[in-house]
This record gives C-alpha cells, structure tokens and sequence, in this order.
C-alpha cells in the first residue's frame, strides 16, 4: 500500500474515542421522528414522540453554544400550543359540538364574513381538536429543535454537495440565527445580573431585545461570510449543456420530493406518493452527483460516515415508515375522534415503533467537550 492510499485511509476511517456523529444522520433522524409526527394527532403518540427526543437530546448533546438551543424550542412548542387554543376560544373551532363549556359574548359580524365568529360557544370538542393541531406542530418544532441542538450548522455546511453550495450558505445563516439567539440572551442575561439588574420582567426583555437580535444576526452573517472565504460556494467551469441537466434534474428531483410529502401527509395519497417520492430521490441524487462536479475545493478531514451514522439515520427512518404503516392499518388509534370525544388509546405497536427512536441515544458517539 502506497502512503497515498494510507493517508487517504487514515483520513476516512471513523476516529475512535468521542467525535461528532455526521450533522446529516441527526437530520434525517430528527426529520423522521417529524415524519410520524405528521401521521397522528394522538396526544399519547405525539408527548412519547417528544419524550424520545429529549432523551436523546440529554444524552448525545455537546457543550457547544448551539446545542443550548432544545430549551427555546420546547418554550416555543407550548407558545404555538397555547396560541392555538386562544384561537379556538375567540374565533371559534369548525368542528361542531355539544358539549358547551362557557358562552362568550359574541360580536355580529356583516353578512360579508359569512362564515367567520367572534367569541360565541365553545365546546369540549372545539378545544380538542384544537388542542391536538397544536400538540402535533409542537411535536414538529421539538424535533426540529432537537436537530438545532445536536448537529452543527458549520458541519452540515461543509457536508452538502457541490450543486448546493450557494443555498446551503443562506440554509446556514438561518439555521444558526436561532441558536446564536439563544447564546445571546443567556450572555445578556447574566450581565443583567452581574450588574445588579434584574433578568425578568417585560423592561428586561424590552432591554436586550434589540441587542440580541443584532448579535444573533451579526454572528451569521460572520459565518457564512468566513465560509465564503473558504471556498464554499466557489465553483468550476462546465458545459452549458451539463449545467442545464444538473438544474434540471436538481428541480425535479425536489419537485417529486414536495409533492410526494404532500402525498403522505394527505388521507388517501400514500398509494401514488411513494413512486413519486422515489422517482424524485432518484433525479434529486442524479442532479446532486452531476453537481458535484462543480466543486473546485478539496475537503479537510471529511466526517465520516459509519455504522453510528447509519444506525441513527435509520431509526428515524424506521419511525416514519412504521408510524405511516401502522396509521393505515389503525386510523382510529393515530387519530381518535373529537365529536364524540373519546379516550385516546396507546397501542403497543405505535410505542416500540416510536422506541425505535432511542437508538441514536446509544449507537451515537460520545460528543468531544471543549474542555478536553
């Protein structure tokens, strides 16, 4: 073996000890677990969806600024969860119902706003179907959250392939927006109290508002601007011809990507949106791998992938595939009825599937801390 090849082979084999797992095996987790989220309202299904990721959270996240960023998502979560059920008690909820709960006084509208109510009655059956919406696009913003804080912008950036340089820059700048915000505020806040002032309070939030905001920005920009200047987004010259095709497949792929997830996440689409879905990976990877070639950088000590790597991703994708299997053969268990209301059930096979998720809290690597 040539010191080439060795090089080469000490470069791509997964270091031992404590590393970072590849950022694009969190996502594909993470977005996995959002996946069956989408395929239940059940109350029970979706707190155990959030459940497992906070547990692994808690166990596979770093001490990097970024990964402080879970609290603000789940705070976020109960915000959308609450805003949802103020809407459902002031405007009213389309699900009709006979259980009253109270009477509001309502406002008379012009017969313009057919339609649409200002207070009136509300219904225990209004308020669960309220509260079940909102219960699952909380689900979905602790999942994305629990990507935030697990895999590394800057990681994820240097990992996209050539045909996205120029989107993953601005992809980046928004991915780290919310966690530098969260660092921010922890910073401002503690110099509130090393300085005597309080760090509660609507002036307190008034008085770092501005700061927090600017920073979190400034820090973005920065890095995608030291990105730049490390080649990301630089490209080579290829044929028009070429260029054309890779566009063109890249556009479609993501095209049959879209309407695929439309698909799934419709009643009856899960027959013709998983051929859609697969023709679109297909012409997604071909557009990528085409792309690629416009790549004009090499990559220092790419992240490997490896077993850990595989092993989580496919958890994720083994919660989506099971929840969506088990949502066809059982829609009343993923999601039980409001009018009448009923108790919603736990099946034993919608909790190991969601099990499944857990994985990563043991096949992942170790985090390296900064300290060592």
């Amino acid at each position: 073996m040539s010191s080439t090849t060795r090089r080469t082979a000490r470069s791509t084999r997964p270091p031992t000890g404590p590393r970072q797992l590849h950022p694009g095996a969190w996502w594909l987790w993470a977005l996995g677990l959002g996946a069956a989220a989408t395929r239940t309202t059940n109350p029970a299904i979706l707190l155990l969806l959030v459940a497992v990721a906070g547990y692994v959270v808690a166990a596979r996240r770093g001490d990097a600024p970024w990964s402080r960023s879970y609290g603000a998502f789940l705070r976020l979560g109960l915000l959308v969860l609450g805003i949802r059920l103020v809407f459902a008690v002031f405007l009213g909820s389309p699900v009709p119902g006979t259980h009253v709960l109270f009477t509001l006084p309502e406002v008379p509208l012009p017969h313009w706003a057919q339609g649409v109510r200002i207070g009136g009655r509300v219904t225990v059956e209004g308020l669960l179907a309220a509260l079940y919406d909102g219960l699952r696009l909380a689900t979905l913003l602790v999942c994305v959250g629990a990507a935030n804080s697990l895999a590394s912008p800057a990681r994820l950036l240097r990992a996209l392939p050539g045909a996205l340089y120029e989107a993953g820059v601005a992809v980046v700048v928004a991915m780290t927006f919310a966690p530098n915000l969260v660092a921010d505020v922890r910073r401002l806040r503690a110099a509130r109290r090393l300085r005597g002032r309080s760090d509660k309070g609507v002036a307190a939030v008034l008085s770092v508002g501005l700061p927090v905001l600017e920073g979190a920005l400034e820090r973005s920009i920065a890095l995608a601007a030291a990105m730049d200047t490390r080649g990301f987004g630089r490209t080579a010259d290829v044929p028009p011809r070429l260029a054309r095709v890779t566009a063109a497949l890249t556009l479609a792929g993501l095209l049959g990507i879209c309407l695929a997830a439309y698909g799934l996440l419709t009643a009856g689409g899960t027959g013709w949106a998983l051929p859609v879905l697969g023709a679109g990976l297909a012409a997604a990877f071909a557009g990528l791998l085409l792309g690629s070639r416009r790549s004009a950088r090499t990559r220092y000590r790419p992240d490997p992938w490896a077993l850990p790597e595989w092993l989580t991703a496919g958890s994720g994708a083994a919660v989506a595939a099971l929840a969506t299997y088990l949502a066809g053969q059982d829609p009343a268990a993923f999601a039980p009825t409001v009018v009448p209301p009923t108790v919603p059930a736990l099946p034993l096979a919608a909790v190991l599937a969601v099990l499944l998720g857990l994985v990563p809290a043991f096949a992942a690597p170790t985090p390296p801390r900064r300290a060592s």
